[in-house]
């Protein structure tokens, strides 16, 4: 069977250098040539509506491809489609670039200018690696095999605001709504999702830490199917191993996730360390819980501002949530979205303990009323996020193309890597 490789470059030399040489390896179907990012991400997503195996088995990226520069598109390319292999074509081939490319999720590095005895050899490991990928997928039972999943991140302002809550009913929600749906725990010293769902449990997300090449059966092996239906990818139960969880690793996690799942919603605490950044990075939705007092709005601002710095997300991409809302609180959701410069929920969800505390305390909180104006606030969130049945036109002001801003992790940040 022929390979399949589209080549994605934005100099009109490059492409004719690379299809050039493509057309003459064995067994090789060029496709025909993208050229800018654009370009290539729509192409794969039309290919990948039809089915998974209709998009090419390897993508050629060049190191001039624009507008968005070819690490970020990799990145994207990796996250959306996980069974295409990237190969990335540059005149910098050194152990910096090539560590960069791999954590970015390229499969391959090919040095310029361009020789037939490497690329061959490139594009045939890659080649064999997607196919193993996609027999992997076939394989899987009830597999999502679509463009990816839509990833909503859940953060709190402070502890205590109710993210977990918030993102243990949005995942119940949009299981109940018939979408495939999994629930990552990314608060890895302190992740309460096991508590509130009353789960014993084996593997953990730091279990995929060390795994290059997470496969589906890998992935099923960590993952514990919840009595509801839902999928769980928990913390680790010894919060110490929470430091296996690189940035790295976190994006290698959730872009299987998201190739298995429809929906991924991830509660990533209130203490964002490196692998929660990557992950608040790449989510389509981030939502951020407050509560109505001053000490959590002040945490709302603070986190929103950080993010900026960071370069992981703009306020304006960010959503807040306002939970225990009461129409007499002196601290109104429109002041606290004048404060956080943040889009806002139009749902807010109101201040009830009394219907939680038993099922929380028997963590038991799926089998919350669903006559209780809580969960019937969480799960109209759940449909104003378009996870439960609400039309795409409906999701104004909540989500971001992913691949809108460059990835740098917060560890290297903090040692002022660029």
């Amino acid at each position: 069977m022929a390979t399949r490789i589209l080549p994605a470059a934005g100099d009109a030399d490059a492409v004719r250098s690379i299809t050039t040489l493509l057309s003459q390896l064995p067994d090789a179907e060029p496709l025909a040539p993208v050229v800018d990012s654009t370009q290539l991400l729509d192409t794969l997503a039309r290919l990948a509506a039809e089915s998974v195996d209709e998009l090419p088995e390897v993508v050629v990226v060049h190191e001039r491809i624009g507008p968005v520069p070819a690490l970020e598109l990799i990145r994207d390319v990796a996250l959306r489609f996980p069974a295409a292999g990237v190969v990335l074509v540059t005149s910098d081939p050194g152990p910096g670039l090539f560590q960069a490319a791999m954590d970015y999720g390229a499969r391959g590095l090919v040095a310029l200018p361009l020789g037939y005895e490497e690329l061959a050899s490139r594009v045939q490991a890659v080649a064999q690696w997607s196919a193993g990928v996609r027999r992997h997928l076939g394989s899987g039972g009830d597999v999502f095999t679509g463009a990816g999943g839509t990833v909503v991140t859940v953060s709190g302002a402070k502890g205590g605001v109710g993210a977990t809550l918030t993102a243990v009913q949005l995942a119940l929600a949009a299981q109940a709504s018939g979408r495939s749906t999994v629930l990552l725990d990314m608060d890895l010293q302190t992740g309460d999702v096991a508590s509130f769902l009353d789960v014993q449990f084996r593997r953990s997300v730091a279990d995929l830490a060390a795994i290059n090449d997470i496969s589906p059966r890998v992935l099923a092996d960590a993952v514990f199917r919840h009595d509801s239906g839902l999928a769980l990818l928990l913390a680790p139960g010894e919060g110490e191993r929470g430091e296996e969880v690189t940035d790295r690793a976190a994006r290698q996690i959730v872009a299987a996730l998201r190739s298995r799942y429809e929906v991924v919603v991830v509660d990533c605490g209130a203490q964002l360390g490196g692998a929660g950044a990557a992950v608040v990075e790449v989510a389509d939705t981030a939502l951020l819980v407050t509560t109505p007092d001053v000490v959590a709005v002040r945490g709302a601002k603070r986190a929103v501002r950080m993010w900026d710095r960071l370069q992981i997300r703009k306020a304006e991409e960010t959503t807040v949530v306002v939970n225990r809302h009461t129409r007499s609180a002196e601290i109104q959701p429109p002041l606290i979205r004048r404060i956080t410069g943040t889009a806002l929920a139009a749902t807010a969800v109101p201040a009830n303990f009394k219907e939680l505390q038993a099922a929380v305390d028997a963590g038991r909180v799926h089998e919350l009323d669903a006559k209780g104006a809580v969960k019937q606030a969480l799960w109209a969130l759940a449909g104003e996020l378009g996870l439960a049945g609400a039309p795409e036109s409906d999701r104004k002001g909540h989500g971001r193309q992913r691949g809108d801003r460059g990835s740098v992790s917060l560890r290297r940040r903090r040692d002022g890597g660029g």
